[in-house]
């Protein structure tokens, strides 16, 4: 039995994805490449296994911030965040904040909201019902391409067009940024800044 650092308070950043490089760098798992996007920039690996999730610390401004990324696949991924949550004894709707893909927004637009249904979303879905309440921030990153989809599902988890990189990473960037935003300066604050379309 691993013992919890008890006492010290945590902001948790979970980014959604599923385990394995088959799905690494698909619209699926954006969350878990925000992760690793922060995670890198902080000169850190997210590699500590707790909670049936790899995790990594990080200090942003004066917030110790708990970074995870679910193994649990994203079906399951509020199995994995109650556990987090329990464990670091998180203030669910001050403290957690869940990086998930938006098939419901544009590629390149990103949304910081809170008291959302999952519209979908099998992992928020798990998330909202493992926790019995929807009020936690989300970071919506939207992956719709400009052409019709037949299969949701399919597209989602198969990598990204060449064509798409570029703005891919321009919005993993932007949402590593909100991030940190809103550790530091607060849910109003970041989505002030960041609830905006993609510039044309």
């Amino acid at each position: 039995m691993t013992l919890c650092l008890c006492g010290e308070h945590v902001k948790l950043i979970v980014g959604l994805g599923n385990p394995g490089i088959e799905y690494q760098f698909t619209p699926h798992n954006l969350g878990f490449l925000v992760v690793d996007r922060i995670a890198n920039e902080f000169g850190v690996e997210v590699r500590n296994r707790q909670c049936r999730a790899l995790t990594a610390r990080v200090v942003i401004g004066s917030e110790t911030v708990l970074l995870a990324k679910p193994e649990t696949f994203m079906n399951l991924s509020g199995i994995s965040v109650r556990e987090l949550v329990t464990k670091h004894d998180v203030r669910v709707e001050e403290d957690l904040t869940v990086i998930q893909d938006e098939l419901d927004f544009p590629l390149g637009t990103i949304r910081i909201q809170r008291k959302r249904s999952s519209a979908g979303h099998n992992g928020i879905e798990s998330i909202i019902s493992s926790l019995g309440t929807n009020d936690f921030l989300r970071i919506r990153m939207g992956v719709a391409p400009e052409r019709k989809i037949e299969d949701g599902m399919s597209y989602l988890l198969s990598p990204f067009r060449k064509a798409q990189l570029k703005v891919v990473d321009e919005m993993l960037e932007v949402a590593a940024s909100a991030v940190k935003a809103i550790v530091t300066e607060g849910a109003a604050a970041a989505m002030n800044r960041f609830n905006r379309k993609p510039e044309e």
